[in-house]
């Protein structure tokens, strides 16, 4: 089976393991993009932001946004959130070139 979900995340963040863990416990194959590891391009990001908006992709209770100066972390905009979200991944490696749409799913 191909990879046809890319799991975007940081392999330390315990939401990554618990969707890891769902994903591998219902047999769905799976790629994983570690921001840690691996940049996201301009694109891909403002793609997400187009489709669910940026403040739900800000992640204001994370570690990597609480050790923001204040400064950083006022007056919040579109493109100043997304230029802090770009800043969270080491510039060192090159963007990944593949793209797709945020799907929302709710188990009840």
């Amino acid at each position: 089976m191909s990879n046809s979900i890319i799991l975007y995340g940081i392999k330390a963040c315990d939401s990554m393991k618990r969707a890891q863990a769902w994903l591998t416990d219902h047999g769905i194959d799976y790629a994983f993009h570690d921001y840690k590891k691996s940049a996201i391009s301009r694109g891909i990001l403002d793609g997400w932001v187009g489709q669910v908006g940026w403040e739900i992709l800000l992640n204001k209770a994370g570690t990597t946004f609480r050790k923001l100066p204040p400064e950083q972390k006022e007056d919040m905009t579109q493109e100043k959130a997304i230029t802090l979200m770009l800043g969270y991944v080491d510039k060192r490696s090159d963007p990944e070139p593949c793209g797709g749409d945020i799907e929302e799913t709710h188990e009840g």
